[in-house]
């Protein structure tokens, strides 16, 4: 039994009442979970691991199973849940990795930053090529998440950049550069090119092009550069993880996802480019939330505006504003969620006024991308409020004016299908099937054209809604044939 994953040790177990709770809920018999384990261990390339449902029965009355067990059971379980389960929720122990396969407590440090993006960018090409969507990795959430984080803010000393000398120590000044400005120019319209690419067609059509142009970018801050070039190619690279983050999490692999994010942040802080860092923090924030963490996304939106009070553009600041909204309103708390929602209305009015030009980055936020985020608050409120109507009449006017904004928007097609998801689930919400079931059919024709598991994922929950409480309506009969024909359920292709 040693490729069984056990500990080998059965003295004095109790069984494992948390481990247990989880098994309950999912739902799932214990030879289904045998063979998820078994599956999910293959694709990790662990071979040896060969689990049944007898050793299911032995974890469950508290044997202690082996990596990489407690991290499968993890990942399994927050997919399930749509939640991070992390190892210790399960009542598990898990062994000590090194930083660069799991954790996000990372060394806030040049070298290292580049070291570990490059060695995760070469791992995710790889089992991108092999077909492997999965990840070894382990979410992380709570203090473990927003702590190490908070080292954003805490100034590192400068570190004096290697100078060419001549033979007896004189001083020949700075080291030039290889790349011309030309060059780092191409590199910066490229990544925008591919930021470009993704809001037109999702995460899944350009996710490992990007993480191989991130890949060749460290390899060049791996060579001795002059500091203002360093600093660019920083910049470029914080970009491209946080890209790379965010098609990731487009497509489901939320553990590669986060770790792209945490790096991003690290190499956004080796540019000293604060309002980048501040937009990666909010693209953390929006994850958490989607995991179901509204805790952790606020603490991490607040780190984001403290940390770039003094030099981001209103526009940036209204998205973090319209992000600490969305986060009050997954937390239940009505009136804050409002004067976050006000707030960055108020500050998307200043948008343009000071002349400063914006970076590519923030240029997503437009007016449509504002009543987005406001209508979802509202509409996330009705959810929390036990589907209350009052929060949905609120966000109705606001996700009607996002959608006739993005529907003429040909760059921002994801955020068409979303908002169009949105807009029914608001009409779910009023108990409007027929109303709903037309603007669903309109996103599933949207969602068709972009390779999002995002945007599939949000339709077919919100299929599956308006099937359960109004599935006797002839519109929505139809809605729910049309699609599991035309938007089957399958592993998406990064």
């Amino acid at each position: 039994m040693g490729g069984s994953g056990a500990s080998g040790t059965n003295s004095g177990k109790s069984p494992n009442g948390r481990l247990g709770s989880w098994f309950v809920r999912s739902g799932w018999s214990k030879g289904e979970l045998a063979r998820q384990v078994n599956r999910r261990a293959r694709e990790m390339g662990a071979h040896h691991i060969s689990t049944d449902t007898s050793r299911v029965r032995r974890w469950l009355d508290g044997e202690q199973p082996r990596e990489p067990i407690p991290r499968i059971l993890s990942e399994l379980f927050s997919e399930r849940f749509g939640t991070v389960v992390a190892v210790e929720d399960l009542g598990l122990r898990s062994a000590h990795q090194s930083p660069s396969v799991s954790g996000v407590d990372l060394p806030w440090a040049g070298p290292q930053t580049v070291s570990l993006l490059s060695e995760f960018s070469r791992s995710d090409l790889m089992l991108a090529r092999r077909g492997f969507l999965g990840s070894s990795l382990a979410l992380a959430a709570g203090p473990s998440l927003v702590e190490p984080m908070q080292r954003w803010l805490v100034p590192t000393p400068a570190v004096e950049r290697e100078r060419p000398v001549r033979e007896g120590g004189e001083d020949l000044g700075p080291r030039p550069s290889r790349l011309s400005r030309a060059e780092l120019d191409l590199l910066e319209s490229t990544t925008a090119m591919f930021r470009q690419w993704d809001a037109q067609c999702g995460g899944g059509l350009r996710r490992k092009a990007v993480v191989g142009q991130l890949h060749e970018v460290t390899d060049l801050l791996q060579e001795p550069q002059p500091q203002e070039t360093a600093r660019r190619l920083f910049r470029c690279a914080a970009e491209l993880a946080e890209l790379a983050g965010w098609m990731s999490y487009d497509v489901g692999l939320q553990p590669n996802a986060q770790k792209y994010f945490v790096l991003a942040l690290h190499a956004a802080k080796e540019a000293g480019d604060k309002p980048l860092g501040s937009y990666i923090l909010s693209s953390m924030s929006r994850q958490m939330i989607h995991l179901g963490r509204p805790d952790d996304a606020l603490e991490l939106i607040h780190l984001a505006q403290y940390g770039s009070r003094d030099c981001a553009t209103s526009r940036t600041q209204a998205m973090l504003y319209a992000m600490e909204a969305r986060a009050y309103a997954n937390m239940g708390q009505p009136s804050k969620c409002k004067r976050a929602v006000r707030m960055a209305e108020d500050t998307f009015s200043d948008v343009g006024l000071d002349g400063e030009p914006e970076p590519d980055w923030i240029r997503f936020f437009s007016e449509a991308e504002l009543n987005g985020e406001n209508a979802h608050s509202y509409r996330d409120l009705a959810y929390v409020a036990g589907r209350s109507p009052t929060y949905a009449s609120l966000a109705e006017p606001v996700m009607r004016r996002a959608v006739e904004l993005f529907e003429h928007d040909r760059e921002h097609q994801r955020s068409y299908a979303l908002n169009l998801i949105g807009m029914a689930t608001v009409h779910l919400l009023k108990r409007e099937p027929e109303e709903s079931a037309a603007l669903a059919q309109t996103a599933l024709d949207a969602a068709k054209k972009v390779r999002s598991e995002r945007v599939n994922n949000r339709l077919r929950k919100t299929v599956d809604t308006a099937a359960r409480d109004f599935g006797d309506v002839a519109e929505i009969a139809y809605l729910t044939d049309r699609l599991s024909t035309q938007l089957p359920e399958s592993a998406e292709a990064v």
